[in-house]
């Protein structure tokens, strides 16, 4: 029979919210933000003055560290399970400021109706209303006086019973002597199973993973600036997206507007580009995994509770080591120099646009190499090259699609170990041989995902290799990329619907080239023997009817750039399947071209 590794005792919410305002229960100041709507704040309210049970919470009591004057320190409890119900009822029981999931600070308010004993959230209306107490924090405030509440309510609202006001308020006020049971972990617990327990328990709610709790617990640290540099790792994360952001920092944050983290984001401000705009999951894989040579997560929780690894034991000296290397991986990740070098690197890949980056892991590990080889000081270009050529090969072999942990781990371990372009190299030339482009590349891209990895290396490779578009005479795949281009079925869509084949057969990345609207319309339902003999007529003096291309040499030009047989120009139009095949091997060769050249 297995050992119960937890306890339960119930406890009033009274005493819970003492808890956490003594900090003896830390919840982060924005471990997440607060995503309850306020209609939720306004049911628990509810649950709790009908008398009905509103769940547990679960909490876990940090390790205990050995400081460095060899005494020992109690960790604070964290709050794995319950957060956002203790956030709530801070928000509405002692009007406390949350921040919001759109990252803005606001007050919460509840109003209840002593006539009614109903709760509602506060609106103008209400506030107008002199049946409402427009919020019920000035029931919960130290000061409050309920006989004095109930004279000036009764007095706002004639014919009004005082004592059935007063009992009505009374009770409300009384919610926070209901019992909550909390769930306390056992301290003997290690950091793997704790992570494990978390992502479990939210499981059912927003999902979780082992990044939300690393954020946990750098949030909950003050000693080593943990809290400060949980919020440098979101703001950023969001003015990445949202540039205007910086001005509600700026107001609404001064203490952070005043760091060294604000000093070196304020450069967002005026950045437009969405090639890579990271997530903090994205931004603490790569900050942790340069700065630590460790690829797992679980480990950095383990390293900023203070674990030693050899002795199990949990030192202050390690925590705050650990707290001091992430603040460099994160600076580093925020640089703009080297922000902007990882995003100049994709593009000069190919990949110019957003659309085109689906592997957001094949980035993260792209930037740690990039991170990496300028600390060791690589020549400018040869560092680009190596990215460049580490994030291709990265996304064609699938390198981090699976279990990406597990995959940086071993990466930068071997890169610690044999040294980076040593590593590189050889990982690139056991990943991609001879081989893999005449045999494997081509039955991978026998797909229909037009975001698979394949299709998206072969617009990169198109782009980097100056192609036109399909039937284009002046106009680049770069320019179609850059305009939300149309993608063309060279054998058309509506033709092969008419033949009876399905979705997946007619969709296939194969058939797809990128096109110019007007040309991709003019060519509509045409079968392909029809309109490719109308192109060679096109060229020959006839009608120009798709594109501007009239001469017969730059046409078949144009066919090779898009990876089809000029043949079909002289009526050689295989069958459907033998295209696809055939334009398969083009278009892996096209890549291989491609690659060549990073």
């Amino acid at each position: 029979m297995s050992t119960q590794r937890y306890s339960v005792t119930p406890h009033p919410i009274e005493t819970l919210l003492t808890w956490v305002k003594s900090g003896e229960i830390a919840i982060p100041e924005i471990q997440r933000p607060f995503v309850w709507e306020a209609t939720k704040v306004r049911n628990l309210l509810d649950s709790l003055y009908q008398g009905y049970p509103v769940g547990y919470l679960i909490a876990w009591r940090n390790p205990t560290i050995k400081l460095k004057d060899g005494t020992s320190s109690a960790g604070k409890r964290i709050l794995i399970d319950g957060q956002q119900r203790v956030t709530a009822l801070m928000a509405a029981l002692l009007g406390r400021e949350v921040l919001n999931k759109n990252y803005e600070t606001v007050r919460i308010r509840i109003a209840f109706n002593p006539q009614t004993e109903t709760f509602e959230v506060a609106n103008p209306a209400i506030r107008k209303n002199a049946a409402w107490i427009h919020d019920v924090a000035d029931v919960f405030a130290p000061d409050a006086r309920l006989l004095q509440i109930t004279k000036t309510y009764t007095a706002q609202n004639n014919g009004l019973d005082e004592d059935a006001v007063f009992a009505a308020l009374e009770r409300l006020r009384k919610v926070i002597n209901n019992h909550v049971g909390v769930i306390e972990l056992s301290d003997d617990l290690d950091i793997e199973t704790v992570t494990e327990i978390f992502i479990r328990v939210n499981s059912a709610g927003t999902e979780l993973s082992q990044a939300d709790f690393a954020m946990s617990k750098i949030a909950v640290n003050e000693t080593f600036g943990g809290n400060i540099l949980r919020k440098a790792i979101d703001y950023f994360c969001h003015l990445a997206v949202s540039p205007d952001f910086l001005g509600r920092i700026e107001k609404g944050d001064k203490a952070f507007a005043e760091s060294e983290f604000f000093q070196q984001m304020r450069w967002l401000k005026d950045a437009n580009d969405d090639i890579y705009d990271p997530t903090y999951t994205d931004m603490l894989r790569v900050a942790f995994t340069s700065e630590f040579g460790r690829g797992k997560l679980q480990d950095l929780v383990a390293l900023l509770s203070g674990r030693n690894f050899q002795t199990k034991q949990f030192e202050e000296a390690i925590a705050e080591d650990s707290f001091a290397k992430l603040k460099r991986g994160v600076l580093a990740f925020i640089n703009k120099t080297h922000f902007d070098r990882i995003t100049m690197i994709l593009r000069s890949a190919g990949f110019v646009t957003s659309s085109l980056i689906r592997g957001r892991n094949a980035v993260n590990f792209a930037y740690i190499v990039y991170l990496r080889g300028r600390a060791q000081g690589l020549p400018a270009a040869e560092l680009e090259q190596i990215v460049r050529r580490w994030y291709a090969m990265s996304i064609l072999s699938r390198r981090y699609a699976g279990a990406p942990e597990g995959a940086f781990d071993l990466d930068i371990r071997q890169i610690e170990t044999r040294g980076l372009t040593d590593y590189i190299q050889s990982v690139i030339e056991n990943e991609l041989p001879d081989s893999f482009w005449t045999g494997m590349l081509p039955q991978l891209m026998d797909t229909s995902s037009s975001s698979s990895p394949y299709f998206m290396a072969y617009q990169a490779a198109q782009v980097k290799l100056g192609d036109k578009g399909f039937l284009s005479r002046d106009i680049t795949v770069h320019d179609l990329l850059m305009n939300r281009s149309d993608v063309h079925h060279v054998y058309p869509q509506k033709h092969l619907k008419g033949q009876g084949l399905s979705k997946g057969k007619y969709n296939q990345i194969a058939n797809f080239v990128l096109a110019q609207s007007e040309i991709n319309i003019a060519i509509g339902a045409r079968a392909p023997e029809m309109y490719f003999a109308e192109l060679a007529e096109q060229c020959n003096g006839g009608k120009k009817r798709f594109g501007g291309i009239t001469d017969l040499a730059d046409l078949r030009a144009n066919l090779r750039m898009s990876c089809i047989p000029d043949t079909m120009l002289d009526g050689d139009v295989p069958g459907y399947d033998d295209f696809l095949e055939q334009r398969r091997r083009l278009m892996a060769l096209k890549i291989k071209q491609w690659f060549e050249v990073l």
